[in-house]
């Protein structure tokens, strides 16, 4: 996704098209699995003037609005994504906490056919797989 792509992509959820929403998709495109301090600071460097509120008011909103996918790990604190509507999963890294992005292991969605739903419609699953990253496990060698 480039930036042409930004500004139909947010009027298509009735946003408005503000610098600060521009910045922080494009903080997210450019840092996936980012958290919030860094989306911030990357914001920061195009746009100075953007408060630390209004980071946090923009991601609420596209998250809300279904553009970016808000993750948190179990002990992890929150980050986020571009890519959403996939249900695609995750990898930790127990080590340095790099989170990357893992698709369905087999066939179309498997992971939504659960064992017993019971009773529920299933339409999302959330996987995440924990390991050491391959920088952390050639460190450790």
């Amino acid at each position: 996704m480039d930036d042409s792509e930004f500004e139909p992509l947010l009027r298509s959820v009735d946003l408005r098209v503000t610098r600060p929403r521009l910045a922080v998709l494009r903080a997210v495109r450019r840092h996936p699995h980012a958290d919030t301090g860094s989306v911030l600071a990357a914001v920061r460097a195009e746009e100075p003037s953007v408060s630390h509120q209004a980071v946090y008011d923009v991601l609420g909103a596209l998250t809300e609005s279904g553009l970016v996918r808000r993750i948190q790990p179990a002990g992890s604190v929150a980050r986020y994504e571009l890519r959403v509507g996939d249900n695609h999963h995750h990898v930790v890294c127990r080590s340095c906490g790099t989170v990357a992005d893992v698709d369905c292991a087999v066939g179309h969605r498997p992971c939504l056919d659960a064992s017993d739903s019971q009773g529920f419609v299933i339409d999302e699953a959330e996987v995440t797989y924990w390991g050491t990253c391959p920088a952390c496990s050639t460190a450790r060698t």
